[in-house]
């Protein structure tokens, strides 16, 4: 998976800007390191590359799951080509999923869309750049209250170790392709203690 990790790294630093002051991430985390995860997998390869290095690492952590998703937006283009290379290519079951941040208010009126989520279900969580780890928590919440499991949590990028420590007490494998420091950055958040 190297050559696969460092194709996205260099994807994910495509997606790096340098400010000249500091600006307010959605977290409420101010810095002068923004990272679009969207913008440096504007490319089809590149986000197909993304998707199969998360299958990858989800296979490494032994992580089974039979439908992948998290919080909208950060977890979209993931859900959907994850399912897409795990059932059409490797001929592995899996549904995709969209956590709402709310209710939508009209029609089904569900939080979380496309998977029926139910305790037979194994989810494997994902998003695109965590630094607080709010988003990602939210949709582990919305999912643990259908029953479900969430048996893994992969990010593609990770700001800081907030994410990681909130897993490690769940027991949930988590992973990230791509961390702060390999961005040679300030990491956020709280850190893990050694």
């Amino acid at each position: 998976m190297s050559d696969l990790r460092e194709s996205v790294i260099a994807s994910v630093r495509r997606g790096l800007t340098h400010t000249p002051e500091p600006i307010q991430l959605a977290s409420g985390v101010w810095t002068r390191d923004f990272i679009d995860g969207k913008a440096a997998l504007k490319r089809g390869r590149d986000l197909g590359d993304a998707c199969r290095a998360m299958i990858a690492l989800a296979e490494d952590l032994r992580v089974e799951f039979d439908a992948v998703g998290g919080l909208t937006l950060g977890a979209d283009q993931f859900a959907h080509v994850i399912a897409y290379i795990r059932d059409d290519l490797m001929r592995i079951d899996t549904e995709w999923l969209v956590v709402r941040t709310k209710a939508k208010g009209r029609g089904t009126n569900k939080v979380i869309e496309a998977a029926e989520l139910d305790a037979s279900v194994r989810v494997l969580l994902v998003d695109d750049v965590v630094t607080s780890g709010g988003s990602i928590r939210q949709a582990y919440d919305e999912i643990r209250k259908t029953g479900a499991t969430v048996t893994g949590a992969i990010t593609l990028v990770d700001r800081g170790e907030t994410a990681a420590n909130f897993f490690h007490e769940v027991g949930v494998p988590y992973g990230a392709l791509v961390t702060y420091k390999d961005l040679n950055i300030d990491p956020v958040g709280g850190l893990v203690d050694a």
